[in-house]
């Protein structure tokens, strides 16, 4: 057995896991940095959440390893794995996942009572993170009379108040229209690079894709070949040298020879707005749900 890279948060060797006799993940092998956001990608039934809840202690894989630091994830007792998730990882998916009978503040500081810090700390840091995430007038709120963006951004909220090490993210935006989805996406981003939270996203959305430093593709349970790739340089990253010519206009002209003028550039898409106040209600189209977070 060997162990994982230093520079690993969370590595994975030849991870399989089967249910009622079919595949989901065919030896998978992923190493994750720390403070990186890593979107993992495929089509719908690629193993994405499977490799996700082997990485997070939620699913046990059938076999291969899964290490978390020095620790081995997928050797651990259950009472010691299930501790470690709550001391160390938070999950966010699809569905807010609030329980019905508290209010947003207090599903928002709820793992942080569930860790033993005081009520009154975990009702303040509650409270910062839901006026991060601009759902603050809604603390008062049960998450009935939540619309989808709201309850999204305080499943957020609660995953990012109890300051994780690694937040894994299975398809979080899949119910939202675009500009809240955008809006969710550079909030979790930033708030991950701020506080240096190692980030796993599932997606098979492209456009969520970017918004990570690096992308894996699962196919059919395998890891596509070459698929691995960088989105973004890591920062303080020595710029990469400068891409060979890749035709014959690129190249430099012949002494004398008139050079061929550069194309005129393409004008950058216009940014999506970012999210302002708008009622409870959910939009029935992507223009109206423009602002859907306010309360």
């Amino acid at each position: 057995m060997t162990a994982p890279p230093d520079n690993d948060v969370l590595w994975a060797r030849a991870l399989v896991k089967t249910y009622r006799g079919a595949p989901a993940l065919r030896g998978v092998s992923l190493g994750v940095r720390e403070g990186e956001v890593l979107a993992v990608t495929g089509p719908r039934g690629a193993g994405k959440t499977t490799l996700l809840g082997c990485l997070a202690g939620r699913t046990r894989p059938d076999s291969g390893e899964v290490w978390f630091g020095d620790a081995e994830l997928h050797a651990l007792p259950s009472a010691v794995r299930d501790r470690l998730r709550l001391d160390r990882f938070a999950w966010i998916g699809g569905e807010a996942g609030l329980v019905p009978e508290l209010t947003v503040r207090e599903n928002t500081a709820l793992p942080l009572l569930l860790k033993g810090v005081p009520r009154r700390t975990a009702r303040t840091t509650a409270q910062e993170w839901l006026e991060r995430l601009e759902v603050a007038d809604c603390a008062r709120r049960r998450p009935a009379r939540l619309n989808r963006p709201q309850a999204q951004r305080v499943a957020l909220a609660r995953a990012l108040a109890g300051a994780p090490e690694v937040l894994f993210a299975d398809e979080p935006t899949a119910p939202l229209h675009l500009a809240d989805r955008v809006q969710l996406l550079r909030t979790l981003t930033a708030a991950a690079r701020t506080h240096r939270i190692t980030v796993l996203l599932a997606t098979h959305d492209p456009d969520v894709a970017a918004h990570a430093d690096r992308v894996v593709e699962l196919v059919d349970g395998f890891r596509a070949p070459g698929t691995d790739t960088d989105t973004a340089a890591p920062a303080g990253a020595a710029p990469s040298s400068p891409p060979a010519p890749s035709s014959a206009s690129d190249a430099e002209p012949a002494p004398g020879a008139e050079p061929v003028p550069d194309a005129e550039p393409v004008p950058d898409a216009e940014p999506v707005p970012d999210a302002g106040p708008v009622a409870d209600a959910e939009p029935a189209d992507p223009v109206a749900a423009k602002g859907s977070s306010s309360c």
